[in-house]
């Protein structure tokens, strides 16, 4: 059996700005896409803490170390600068490596500085 589980979670990352008239996709700074393990153009889901927007994209990098998290195209009508979002991926696992899978989840502080980096294991099956 396969399962469907949290792969890699961005947690109050703040909205840098919103670009209506780009190719639609979410910037994140890249150096914060590999904490998260996230490769460019991968899809991911976006909760809007603010407004309670859900909506799915892909990913692109932004210049590592900019601190950017910017909302493209259509996106950018689902939130707006300053907004907290929450940025998740998942994957389809098989269950005989669930107990070795570990999702990674970034804690975002000020700035969008990183506060903390967890790497939960998987305890049952």
């Amino acid at each position: 059996m396969k399962r469907f589980m949290l792969k890699s979670k961005i947690h109050q990352i703040t909205v840098t700005g919103a670009e209506l008239y780009y190719e639609g996709s979410l910037s994140l700074d890249e150096e914060l896409m590999k904490l998260a393990n996230l490769i460019p153009y991968e899809k991911v889901e976006v909760y809007n803490i603010n407004n309670g927007e859900r909506f799915s994209t892909y990913i692109i990098p932004a210049p590592a170390g900019s601190r950017i998290c910017r909302l493209n195209g259509a996106a950018a009508r689902k939130g707006a600068k300053g907004d907290k979002i929450i940025i998740v991926s998942y994957a389809v696992v098989d269950e005989e490596v669930l107990l070795k899978f570990k999702p990674c989840i970034v804690y975002i502080g000020e700035n969008n500085t990183v506060k903390e980096v967890k790497n939960f294991e998987t305890t049952e099956v």
